[in-house]
């Protein structure tokens, strides 16, 4: 294996160092230790592997039992005597009578690293009997990594704690995460090499040439690795996979596929189970035939799955909101395949060259489809607002719609916005429908807002793949009246849902966001204070981050304050317990509106189902609530995790051919190490390094987030607007680098 990266004084990337041992594409044995190496004492391994015993067992542990694992000869066992004996001294390991020992559990975590391409690792506990339980996280400097690879599971010691983060170091590898591996293929001589694509992986596997299965030169390959290697020799393994040229956008898409081992292919069961159900829709005695409202579905150009349509009608009091979801709970039943399918993916996984479905064509895009002009099953939810926004009654009901119009984005704001004549004679019987949602959609807003929701809005990119598998551009996606009047609408639907279960105190999942470390909103007031804010010093709640969020409003500032606030914020997550959600101010929230695309909103549709109508037989929900809560949190951050990664792969292949040009940007970071900057106009970022800067020796400081010229005082600081021109870009790594130009004038 090569050796390892770390941190170095020039550059902050690796040097090198002693590779170590690493283990068979199998799980190690529990009490295999990880230090090894001409430096590393007999004693320490040794302490190593009674700990990986100790551990594996679990509980107490005869010392015979621990000697007849280890112990080779009559020293050994002399030296493991010693050892327990030394590491009871230390608290490490607890004695039980005179010859039982049981692991420490205070010290020791058991968690899957999560490496640092520099060579450093982090890790979270995931188990909850030790004393940094809840901990943000464990750093684990190079030195202490062992023979461990990113992604593997591993028992980690505790040797210290700081402020915000505990040290550790590896004991064992428990099991190794990193069986197959996406990567580029070459040859050199007789055999073929595959350099690993993720730099966490600083390594090359030998590929034998009856184990290249047909790759050529430059291929994209996935490869199974069958040995890790050891000192002096290198990984070796097989391609199994053969993915393509890796400059092709499809192909960026099928590595990140298989990089984060998303589900691609259904069980042949769940295709036939899905190609079975009738095309029929049938209204029969349990559903409310609501085919007469006049419902619309309002998408993006390019969406092909609906999950919902809405209408509205004025009534005496106020409006009606007819909120209507596709009933894939009709359809996807507990316990049958395609339901098996749909829980392992957790959700679908959307990129700019395609997508990766939780469900079926056939479902997906057709039988549960809200398309226009066909009957279909929906889950409706029947809302009555008074004319000020707020909710007056809410109803249920098994349905059958059928949309009248599909819609998009752009054509509502042509009618509502742009009062385009043309399309406007063309929509001409949804002009008045049109009128009462945005009224409605802005009153629900106005509510919203009042009780403290947050109201900033984070611009997304758009990018567009042009016939010939390219990228033809990069933009800020537009985002007008016509998607506030659809997001006000789900929002509505999905609390109505959540506040029937809290009300009914009936089992369901919901979607909760706890309020943010008060630490984390201090060091942020304290930066917004620097840079001439009126803080206060409220009580730190959802109105206070709204007024902040005001003051930026309409500035080049908005945007990077509001992505400042949600790097402040927890991760919204699903679980049975309703504590709320801080970012919307709401006490009751769920999902409800997305089954097509994600499980979670299944679930709820089963258990409105189960809580409205006992009877009905496709609503069975999972035993344990808990942990379906935690593994679909889990499946929605492996998918946005793939999402963000995708658009980073194509952001840098778009620039690669930018190089020398000039941009207008703004400061979105600062660093001891330099800047951090996003374009205003396709929001790609990148990196100034501070060698790129003027010439002057440049203090950093960090709670203000500036650099400071020591002799000229020159400032930067975020928000700040500057002229970059690109200079180089790095494909593997996806680092885009720039140089500064002449700074633009601040804003006003």
């Amino acid at each position: 294996m090569a050796p390892r990266r770390t941190a170095g004084k020039k550059s902050g990337f690796a040097q090198n160092r002693k590779s170590r041992q690493s283990r068979k594409n199998h799980p190690p044995r529990r009490y295999e230790p990880v230090r090894e190496g001409r430096k590393t004492k007999v004693r320490d391994v040794m302490e190593d592997a009674v700990v990986g015993v100790l551990h594996s067992h679990g509980d107490r542990v005869d010392i015979k039992d621990i000697i007849a694992e280890l112990a080779e000869n009559r020293g050994q066992r002399k030296e493991i005597e010693a050892l327990l004996e030394d590491l009871t001294v230390r608290q490490l390991v607890k004695k039980l009578g005179k010859k039982h020992y049981q692991l420490d559990s205070r010290h020791f975590v058991e968690t899957t690293l999560s490496v640092h391409p520099r060579g450093f690792a982090f890790a979270a506990p995931v188990n909850a009997s030790t004393s940094v339980s809840g901990a943000k996280d464990i750093f684990i400097p190079p030195r202490d990594l062992g023979t461990a690879l990113h992604g593997d599971r591993v028992l980690v010691q505790v040797t210290g704690s700081r402020r915000d983060r505990f040290d550790g170091r590896v004991v064992t590898v428990l099991v190794r995460g990193a069986k197959q591996i996406v990567g580029v293929y070459s040859v050199r001589g007789a055999k073929g090499y595959v350099t690993p694509e993720d730099e966490r992986y600083p390594f090359t596997i030998t590929i034998e040439q009856e184990k290249a299965g047909g790759a050529e030169n430059g291929d994209a390959v996935l490869v199974e690795i069958s040995d890790f290697g050891s000192d002096g020799s290198p990984a070796s393994g097989a391609v199994i996979e053969i993915l393509g040229d890796p400059d092709s956008s499809l192909v960026q898409m099928k590595m990140v596929i298989r990089k984060f081992d998303l589900p691609d292919v259904f069980q042949e069961k769940s295709i036939a189970e899905a190609e079975g159900f009738p095309d029929r829709v049938e209204v029969t005695a349990d559903r409310t035939d609501l085919r007469r409202i006049c419902h619309v579905t309002i998408d993006g150009e390019t969406a092909r799955d609906f999950d919902d349509a809405v209408s509205v009608e004025k009534t005496k009091k106020g409006y009606r909101l007819y909120v209507s979801i596709a009933d894939v709970s009709h359809y996807v039943r507990p316990g049958t395949p395609l339901d098996q399918d749909a829980w392992d993916r957790g959700t679908s996984v959307y990129f700019p060259t395609g997508v990766v479905p939780m469900l079926p064509e056939r479902l997906s895009n057709n039988l549960c489809s809200l398309n226009p002009h066909v009957d279909r099953y929906a889950f409706t939810a029947i809302l009555d607002f008074d004319r000020s926004g707020r909710r007056l009654a809410v109803r249920f009901a098994k349905s059958v719609i059928c949309s009248q119009y599909r819609l998009t984005y752009t054509l509502v704001r042509q009618i509502l916005v742009d009062k385009d004549p043309a399309v406007r004679a063309r929509y001409k019987p949804l002009l008045t429908p049109l009128k009462w949602m945005a009224e409605l959609g802005m009153e629900l807003e106005n509510q919203r807002i009042a009780r403290g929701s947050m109201g900033f809005e984070i611009p997304e990119p758009f990018v567009e793949i042009g016939s010939d598998d390219t990228i033809s551009s990069i933009s800020v996606r537009e985002r007008n009246l016509a998607h506030k009047i659809i997001e006000e609408f789900m929002l509505a639907a999905n609390e109505a849902v959540a506040e029937t279960f809290a009300n009914r105190h009936f089992a369901a999942i919901y979607r909760i966001h706890q309020s943010p470390d008060p630490l984390k909103v201090a060091e942020f007031a304290e930066f917004m204070q620097s840079m001439g804010y009126e803080v206060g010093r409220d009580n730190f709640d959802s109105k206070w981050f709204n007024r902040l969020i005001a003051q930026t409003k309409g500035t080049s500032r908005q945007y990077l304050v509001s992505n400042l606030i949600l790097r402040v914020m927890q991760q919204a997550r699903y679980s049975p317990e309703n504590i709320g959600h801080f970012g919307l101010a709401a006490s009751f929230y769920t999902h409800f509106t997305s089954p097509i695309r994600r499980y979670p909103d299944l679930m709820v549709h089963r258990a409105l189902k189960q809580l409205l109508w006992q009877d009905d037989k496709h609503s069975r929900l999972p035993v344990n609530l808990d942990e379906a809560g935690e593994f679909l949190s889990k499946r929605e951050r492996v998918a946005v995790d793939a999402e963000r990664e995708m658009l980073d792969r194509l952001k840098v292949r778009y620039m690669e051919k930018k190089v020398g040009e000039s941009f207008a940007a703004i400061v979105s970071g600062i660093t001891s190490f330099g800047l951090f900057v996003e374009l205003t106009e396709t929001m790609i970022s990148g990196g100034v390094a501070i060698a790129d800067l003027p010439a002057d020796g440049y203090e950093f400081h960090e709670k203000r987030h500036m650099l400071v010229g020591m002799r000229s005082g020159k400032t930067f600081q975020m928000g700040d607007e500057v002229m970059v021109r690109l200079v180089s870009v790095d494909k593997r790594s996806r680092r885009i680098n720039f140089v500064l130009e002449d700074r633009a004038e601040m804003p006003v």
